[in-house]
């Protein structure tokens, strides 16, 4: 367990040096790839939700200082994000094709509503026309391209939990009444 946790934290670190680096000067039709989000996503289908909590926590916290934005911000969108995916990869199957791909298009969409919220909750410059109009479906798109191989790398890491045999799950629920 402790080799995924330094696992994820590197692959987490790498992601989020990348963007602030690489990513952020790339615009295609508008929209920048984010990296740091689909990364996440694939770590919290992977893992979980605590694990998928405290890896956006991290994530965030390392852009908020590379960007030197408002700390915190970033934090608390991608540590919610990362619980909620970590739940969705819980409670679904996390081994459909699928899964990655919904859960990319869904958080991106409501990261940058989030992320435009917080902003103009805490009186800084909230464009919502240029995030909302102009960018998003152009980022929506980068991410599900950059999607499949990033959760294909992650993936081949951080390798699916089996089952524990302790903690099995009921078979079958029957309603009494």
């Amino acid at each position: 367990m402790t080799l995924d946790v330094v696992k994820a934290f590197v692959v987490v670190f790498l992601a989020a040096v990348l963007q602030a680096s690489v990513f952020s000067g790339v615009t295609v039709a508008g929209g920048t790839p984010d990296l740091v989000l689909v990364v996440l996503i694939a770590i919290a289908l992977l893992r979980g939700s605590i694990f998928g909590a405290v890896a956006g926590f991290g994530a965030g916290l390392v852009l908020d200082t590379a960007y030197l934005s408002t700390l915190g911000v970033t934090s608390l969108l991608l540590t919610t994000a990362g619980f909620w995916i970590g739940r969705y990869g819980e409670t679904t199957g996390r081994d459909r094709t699928h899964a990655p791909f919904l859960a990319v298009a869904v958080v991106s969409v409501l990261y940058a509503v989030g992320a435009l919220l917080l902003r103009f909750l805490l009186d800084e410059p909230a464009p919502a026309h240029a995030v909302l109009v102009e960018t998003l479906f152009p980022t929506v798109a980068l991410n599900l391209i950059v999607t499949w191989p990033v959760y294909a790398l992650t993936s081949r890491l951080l390798r699916p939990q089996p089952a524990s045999p302790t903690r099995s799950r009921p078979e079958e629920i029957r309603l009494l009444g």
